[in-house]
């Protein structure tokens, strides 16, 4: 197995990994609206949506995949309420391709993150 690390997303604030490749799958830990650049979150649920969206691909693109690689995708929001500007965005994403996918509210995420992704992507 080989760890996946991108520069385009946020280091790792703990002992794990991006992303985990184990030849035919990799397993991405969850991402949330920080920039990479900054190490800042990003403000407001919509442009931290669009941010974890864009680390995600980031990661994915170490790993040599794209999205279209997403088999399922895992989402952990802070307030259900967020589900249509959620989908609103993610139906950007991913267009034509669904991955299946969780949606889910959780009590708190990191300080001030309102929306965490992460998946399992497979390669074809």
């Amino acid at each position: 197995m080989d760890m996946i690390q991108s520069t385009g997303a946020p280091a790792a604030i703990g002992p794990y990994s991006q992303a985990v490749d184990t030849g035919s799958t990799v397993y991405l830990s969850g991402q949330i609206g920080q920039d990479p650049a900054s190490g800042q979150l990003v403000t407001g649920f919509k442009a931290q949506t669009i941010q974890a969206l864009e680390n995600l691909k980031a990661v994915l693109a170490a790993a040599g995949m794209t999205l279209d690689n997403m088999a399922q995708v895992d989402v952990f929001v802070t307030d259900m309420r967020n589900f249509e500007d959620f989908n609103a965005i993610y139906s950007t994403y991913f267009p034509a391709y669904k991955p299946a996918r969780l949606f889910v509210e959780v009590r708190g995420l990191c300080p001030g993150a309102e929306v965490e992704i992460r998946g399992i992507a497979c390669r074809r």
